[in-house]
């Protein structure tokens, strides 16, 4: 594989599942899925040691569950994505996984090219979520979310920042918001990196929080 390919780690109990997504993420030449694990803690020790760009990891799994596997992930190898696999449309569960520091995550039997995008996103610090239950996760993720740290009383955001950060609530990729408004994935990731330098996080996900809380964007 050449220099610029992206190394997987699968974590996924059910053998089909498993098969048809190796199967998958084989077809992308920029993809190299280098692990694969059927439980939390195997999944943790794969992970771990080869330190992969990004762990496609399901929710439900045998022994320590998707959300503990994440905390501890993220807790000594920071630098690995998570992206969840659920079959389950559970904004708790998915939220309690963003927490913990995921940087999306995926309804089981999307397209290829979603999962590729998707995959890809959380690469550049995008947060994927289903556009379907866009809604009903951030009224959940801001019904739940302290009060954020800084004041933004005082931010303003330019009409560009704005109408990224509403696609972006929607469920949009960053390739996605693109498409839409007209600009190059890179160029939005410009406008992200200083959006988030306003608000005074580093996450997507507060951000948008942020930014529904001051009503400067709407679902």
């Amino acid at each position: 594989m050449g220099t610029e390919s992206i190394e997987l780690v699968v974590v996924e109990d059910d053998p089909k599942t498993m098969k048809s997504l190796l199967k998958l993420l084989g077809a992308f030449p920029d993809f190299q899925v280098v692990g694969s694990a059927v439980s939390g803690e195997s999944a943790i020790e794969t992970i771990s040691a080869l330190k992969p760009s990004v762990a496609l990891l399901d929710l439900e799994l045998p022994g320590i569950d998707g959300i503990e596997v994440t905390k501890r992930i993220k807790k000594t190898v920071p630098e690995v994505e998570v992206l969840i696999l659920t079959s389950f449309e559970d904004e708790v569960k998915v939220y309690k996984a963003m927490q913990a520091g995921a940087g999306g995550y995926l309804v089981k039997g999307r397209s290829s090219d979603k999962i590729h995008d998707a995959i890809k996103d959380v690469l550049t610090g995008g947060t994927v979520i289903e556009p379907r239950l866009a809604r009903r996760f951030w009224n959940y993720f801001q019904s739940v979310q302290a009060k954020p740290e800084h004041d933004n009383t005082q931010v303003k955001l330019d009409s560009v920042e704005s109408d990224i950060l509403q696609m972006i609530a929607r469920g949009l990729t960053n390739q996605e918001t693109g498409e839409v408004l007209s600009m190059e994935r890179r160029t939005v990731r410009s406008h992200l990196s200083h959006i988030y330098k306003k608000l005074g996080t580093s996450s997507r996900a507060e951000a948008v929080t942020i930014a529904l809380k001051n009503g400067w964007i709407t679902l």
